[in-house]
């Protein structure tokens, strides 16, 4: 661990939790509409992506899994109210699958696999965010998600040790973060019928 890790993975968190801040005005004031399902799939999830993560031996790039559970949960909330899209089978099948993940880590005291196959269902649970941004990209706020990469970058800076189960989760938060920051800020051109799945 170095100073330079630790700032960074400090500065990744607040950061991280500050981005929610635009979104949650953007929400309240019906700019901004979050999908019910996604949001509170990364709230169960960042639970336990979280504390696995710390236990595999991260410190300080575990800033911002902590502020990827405080933000959720609170447009979790507000989306009962001001969101979109409700639950189907493959919602659901999101949340069996984390619940099954943690039941690995309770049964056989593996943390990594727990961490693997959250990350796994996590990215599962992006896909109804990244067709909203790729077929309505006004219904979600630009600030926020640029913040949310700028971020993403800064924890790959607080990165102590470049192993597998440290470097997964920064790696792969910058991966989705630069998805979705480049879904919304393209040029905007008439949408095709693709679908990846119904919300």
């Amino acid at each position: 661990m170095s100073e330079l890790t630790s700032i960074a993975g400090m500065a990744a968190g607040i950061l991280g939790l500050a981005a929610f801040v635009p979104y949650i005005i953007s929400t309240i004031k019906r700019k901004t509409k979050p999908n019910r399902a996604s949001w509170w799939i990364w709230t169960f999830l960042g639970v336990i992506i979280s504390a696995s993560y710390y236990a595999v031996g991260a410190t300080d790039t575990a800033w911002l899994t902590l502020s990827y559970v405080i933000g959720p949960f609170v447009i979790g909330l507000l989306s009962f109210k001001y969101g979109e899209g409700g639950w189907n089978r493959f919602d659901i099948s999101c949340i069996i699958g984390a619940i099954f993940a943690a039941a690995m880590w309770w049964a056989f005291n593996a943390p990594i696999i727990t961490l693997v196959l959250t990350i796994f269902i996590d990215a599962m649970g992006v896909l109804p965010t990244v067709k909203k941004a790729y077929f309505k990209p006004q219904s979600e706020d630009r600030v926020s998600w640029l913040i949310f990469f700028v971020a993403a970058l800064l924890n790959l800076i607080a990165i102590e040790s470049w192993i597998f189960e440290i470097a997964i989760y920064p790696v792969y938060m910058c991966i989705v973060e630069s998805v979705v920051l480049f879904l919304l800020m393209r040029p905007q051109k008439k949408r095709s019928a693709f679908l990846f799945f119904d919300h």
